[in-house]
C-alpha cells in the first residue's frame, strides 16, 4: 500500500464541519496510528532534503504536529509561525485574507536569517493564504522559501498556485492530493 492509500484509509470525513459544505478531513486518527505517522515523517523528511531546508516552519497549530518531529528528525531549528500576539520579542507580521474577514501571522524577526532556507510545514493546505504569508515573511525577512510541504492538498482550492506565484523556485510538496 502507498502512502497515498494508507492516508486515505486512515483519514475520517467529517460533513459539514465546521460550516455547512466543507467536508473537513480529521488527521487525527492518522496521529494515533504510529506507524502510519513514521511514514508520513519520511516522506516529508525526504523532501526537507531535496529542497535543501536549513529551517523548518511550523504554521500554527497543526503544522506544529508536523514541522517539530520533522525539525528534530533533520537536526534543524524549529520555528513557530503563530497568529498575531502570541510571540513574545520582536516579531514580523503579515496579514492574509480569510473568506470571513482578515488575519495576521507572526514570526519571531531574530529567527529569520538571510542565508537560511526555510520549509513552510502545515497538515492542509487549503487557498494558500496562510503559507502564503508565512513565505512573506521569510522573504521580508530576507530569508529563502525553500518549499512548502503538506500532508492534504485540497486541490479544488487552488492554493498550490498562490505559492507558486508568489515563491516560484520553491516547490510545493503534498502527500495527498484531493
Amino acid at each position: 500500500m502507498n502512502i497515498q492509500q494508507e492516508l486515505l484509509s486512515v483519514l475520517k470525513d467529517y460533513p459539514d464541519f465546521p460550516k455547512a459544505g466543507i467536508i473537513f478531513k480529521d488527521i487525527c486518527p492518522m496521529l494515533s496510528n504510529p506507524a502510519v505517522f513514521k511514514r508520513v515523517m519520511r516522506h516529508m523528511a525526504e523532501h526537507a532534503a531535496d529542497c535543501k531546508a536549513t529551517h523548518i516552519i511550523g504554521m500554527e497549530s497543526r503544522g506544529f504536529l508536523f514541522g517539530m518531529p520533522l525539525a528534530a528528525e533533520l537536526g534543524l531549528p524549529f520555528i513557530p509561525a503563530r497568529k498575531a500576539g502570541k510571540l513574545p520579542g520582536e516579531v514580523l507580521k503579515q496579514s492574509y485574507t480569510l473568506e470571513y474577514g482578515i488575519d495576521h501571522v507572526e514570526i519571531q524577526k531574530s529567527s529569520v536569517h538571510a542565508d537560511g532556507r526555510y520549509l513552510i510545514v502545515d497538515d492542509v493546505i487549503a487557498t494558500g493564504g496562510t503559507a502564503a504569508a508565512v513565505a512573506q515573511l521569510v522573504q521580508t525577512g530576507g530569508g529563502t522559501v525553500a518549499g512548502f510541504s503538506f500532508v492534504i492538498e485540497l486541490s479544488f482550492l487552488n492554493g498550490r498556485r498562490q505559492l507558486q506565484d508568489l515563491s516560484p523556485k520553491a516547490g510545493v510538496y503534498s502527500l495527498l492530493t484531493l
